[in-house]
């Protein structure tokens, strides 16, 4: 990258640079939280997590002393939830063996869970600028563009020509602002459909553009189809009105979440056989299944779910038990339904929960 590039990309940075809460007070603890907060999500969807993060958890001393439930409450709804697992035990590292500060170098930097190489570069640039490259989506897109890159940025072949170009154009003076400059780049002009061209300060210099390619550029192989699952959820009442929930185990998919019991329709089954079935594998008893209460639909990351939560009312445990068994399940509670704010819950069971309170007030 010629000189002329660099500062026309960090004129343009210092004159649009937006005033973000980690970049207003770039302090380690904060660009790492907001960092491992932006992958995958909108600045403008962290924004109040982060504010509100912060304010609960303002230190790596106070996010290591919390409890795990407290981290993912206040986590709730910005998806992704490894990422809170990952900064909790992260937090905890630090504090053990780091005496609470995040490390300066990169390699230091990715022994943490959760910070991978572009992270550890985003960290150790911004917070301590040190010329570490950072090369996000934004970044790669910018970078294929001005290049007129055409080999597929999902294969490792492309993604070290990447971070060597990324490597090879990071100034050493101000290597954080550089790289903050070209996130924002590709976040605000250089986007993905419809890039502004026209207000992009590197314009002049974009290979692609030049082609009339920059559509086609980055170059992405077609995903496979998401698969689709059939779920049955039992909304599972007492004699006290009180619902039954179940927290998932950690590891794995939304883990340490609390859900309405449930699980995946297996072939040849009808769903009220796949809850009951679900429901003794999981907490070892019996309901009785009711109406359909009502449908949600909601798409993770690599699938689809279509979720039946079920009116069900609660027969009893399954000798010789008493009580439920947290057999598939971290634990178990009874909660009201103006209790059930205090636990964290997913996405669609939170649309499960919406419904419920929609309907309590008519």
């Amino acid at each position: 990258m010629s000189a002329d590039i660099r500062e026309a990309l960090l004129r343009w940075y210092h004159a649009h640079k937006r005033a973000l809460p980690w970049t207003e007070d770039a302090q380690p603890y904060r660009v790492w939280l907001s960092e491992v907060m932006l992958q995958q999500t909108q600045v403008e969807t962290v924004i109040p997590y982060f504010r509100r993060f912060i304010a609960a958890l303002p230190t790596v001393a106070a996010l290591a002393a919390a409890e795990l439930d407290a981290v993912l409450k206040l986590w709730e709804g910005l998806g992704y939830y490894r990422r809170a697992h990952n900064v909790h035990r992260a937090a905890r590292l630090l504090v053990a063996e780091y005496n609470g500060q995040l490390p300066r170098s990169t390699a230091e930097l990715q022994k943490l869970p959760g910070i991978g190489r572009y992270t550890a570069g985003a960290i150790a640039s911004i917070a301590f600028g040190i010329a570490a490259p950072a090369l996000d989506a934004n970044v790669m897109r910018v970078y294929t563009r001005l290049l007129n890159l055409d080999g597929d940025i999902r294969l490792p072949a492309t993604q070290n020509q990447l971070w060597q170009i990324a490597a090879d154009w990071l100034p050493a003076a101000a290597p954080g602002d550089f790289n903050q400059a070209l996130m924002q780049l590709g976040q605000q002009i250089c986007r993905p459909q419809q890039p502004l061209c026209g207000r992009c300060p590197l314009s002049a210099q974009c290979q692609a553009r030049a082609k009339g390619l920059q559509a086609q550029r980055p170059v992405r192989a077609p995903r496979p189809p998401k698969p689709h699952y059939d779920v049955a959820a039992g909304l599972i009442r007492d004699e006290r009105a009180r619902f039954l929930i179940a927290q998932r185990p950690l590891d794995g998919l939304l883990g340490g979440l609390w859900e309405f019991p449930g699980g995946k329709l297996e072939t040849g089954e009808s769903l009220p056989a796949c809850l009951k079935r679900e429901l003794r594998e999981e907490l070892a008893i019996e309901v009785a299944v009711g109406e359909i209460f009502t449908v949600v639909r909601h798409a993770f990351t690599h699938f689809k779910i279509t979720l039946y939560a079920f009116d069900c009312r609660y027969v009893g445990a399954l000798p010789p038990h008493d009580a439920p068994q947290a057999l598939g399940a971290r634990q178990w509670r009874w909660a009201r339904l103006t209790e059930l704010a205090q636990f964290s819950f997913g996405k669609a069971d939170r649309q499960v929960i919406a419904e419920l309170m929609r309907r309590r007030l008519l």
